[in-house]
């Protein structure tokens, strides 16, 4: 029999839930979308006295951390010492003092272990983040608010890792899959939760959508309530083994794109992942505002929508570098599933699985009369083949689960005359 040894507020915690925590077996963590940014921003409150905390976040990330580089004032917070279960079980990778500052302060402390710690938005990371615990309140209506008295963390204290964040943001809210101090993975600690969680964000910049963390039912108003997590298309998540950096990205098999039910012509051996370096493959991220495409597939897809167009619609030049296949807009119709323009299909493992793209989130609107194709292009050679950003996940609801290794795709809500920021009908927006 393998005994394995949990720290001593892992072992407290189901006990101590019991006081804060209420009878929904579904938390509700709503998201904002940052109107400069396009980052997609959620609020937790933390330390004593419990103040607010505002996270990008972060699919792939392997905790939540926050910067402790400006003062970081609490009176819970304890740092994970050298060999202890806390550094066990956050899987440290090194232990050591605090070098970097000539006092001793929350995210640079003696005898404490480390994880890595990333910005996703400028590609960086860090091999210091500093383990420790501290109270965390998260949650909101409808569903539960917990508040945990230790909750596992990492402190930074590298003012690099703050670059490119959106305004008053100071941290990552990360959701990776394979990490057991990431945000999913910790609360699934208790017997309410599991290690299945959904993202249902908002293309509203004023109306906020939410991550469903929990067994589910996951429902929205239209306006009778609606369960949103059935009829998904399911396929399998894939860990990518390239390295230590990226094992806690979602990367899933697409296995050809479509455009107006016709196949693209493209080079298939940059669909799956190379297994002797971990490039190519398809990666599922909150990090990126559009979905970026090797230049190759790009260049395939552009041909193919194009051609697909109505011929009374005419080409235009493209109003920003970052888009490049633009179009007239006067001709298109608007449909309750945005502008009425080919779809488009990422194929999955099999031909009838696939995760359809319509106009609201396939094309954007750059001016008054010219619409964008909203991919972008570019060279990823040492990278994954796709990256399927923001823009084309909003009002779809995507359900992640963990312990079948799946996910669960929806079409766009707009299907079913609703939205991610209908998730809670006693609140407006």
């Amino acid at each position: 029999m393998v005994t394995f040894k949990l720290p001593l507020s892992m072992l407290l915690l189901s006990l101590l839930l019991n006081i804060f925590l209420c009878s929904a077996e579904v938390l509700f963590l709503p998201v904002t979308k940052d109107s400069s940014t396009l980052q997609y921003i959620t609020e937790v409150g933390q330390r004593t006295p419990l103040i607010p905390i505002k996270l990008t976040v972060h699919l792939g990330g392997r905790s939540l951390w926050v910067d402790c580089d400006k003062g970081y004032n609490s009176s819970t917070y304890k740092p994970a010492q050298c060999n202890s279960t806390q550094c066990s079980f956050a899987k440290s990778h090194a232990c050591g003092d605090c070098i970097f500052r000539s006092q001793l302060q929350p995210g640079c402390n003696n005898n404490t272990c480390y994880i890595w710690g990333e910005n996703p938005l400028i590609n960086t990371y860090i091999d210091r983040a500093e383990i420790a615990e501290d109270v965390l309140a998260i949650g909101s209506t409808p569903g539960a608010l917990v508040t945990w008295p230790r909750f596992m963390f990492t402190c930074l204290i590298d003012p690099d890792l703050m670059r490119n964040l959106a305004n008053g943001v100071t941290g990552i809210a990360g959701f990776g899959h394979e990490s057991p101090i990431s945000i999913p993975n910790q609360l699934a600690l208790d017997h309410r939760f599991t290690r299945k969680f959904a993202m249902c964000l908002s293309s509203s910049t004023t109306s906020r959508g939410v991550i469903f963390i929990g067994s589910g039912p996951y429902y929205v108003y239209n306006p009778k309530k609606v369960d949103i997590s059935k009829d998904l298309v399911y396929t399998k998540l894939i860990t990518n083994n390239r390295g230590f950096l990226l094992s806690e990205e979602y990367y899933i098999q697409v296995s050809s794109i479509r455009i107006a039910g016709k196949d693209v012509p493209l080079n298939k051996t940059l669909l799956s992942i190379n297994k002797k370096n971990g490039v190519a493959g398809t990666r599922i991220s909150t990090a990126i505002p559009f979905t970026i495409l090797h230049t190759s597939i790009y260049d395939a897809v552009i041909t193919a929508f194009i051609k697909a167009l109505p011929k009374n619609v005419p080409l235009v030049e493209p109003h920003t570098k970052q888009f490049g296949a633009c179009f007239s807009s006067k001709n298109i119709r608007s449909t309750n599933i945005g502008p009425d323009v080919p779809a488009i299909d990422f194929v999955l493992h099999k031909p009838s699985a696939y995760w359809r793209i319509y106009g609201a989130n396939s094309v954007v609107q750059v001016s008054k009369d010219v619409m964008c194709l909203a991919f972008v292009g570019q060279d990823q050679t040492w990278e994954p083949t796709i990256v399927i950003g923001g823009h084309q996940l909003e009002e779809n609801l995507l359900l992640f689960d963990l312990p079948r290794e799946k996910i669960g795709f929806s079409s766009s809500l707009k299907l079913q005359r609703t939205s991610c920021s209908e998730y809670d009908n006693t609140i407006l927006g």
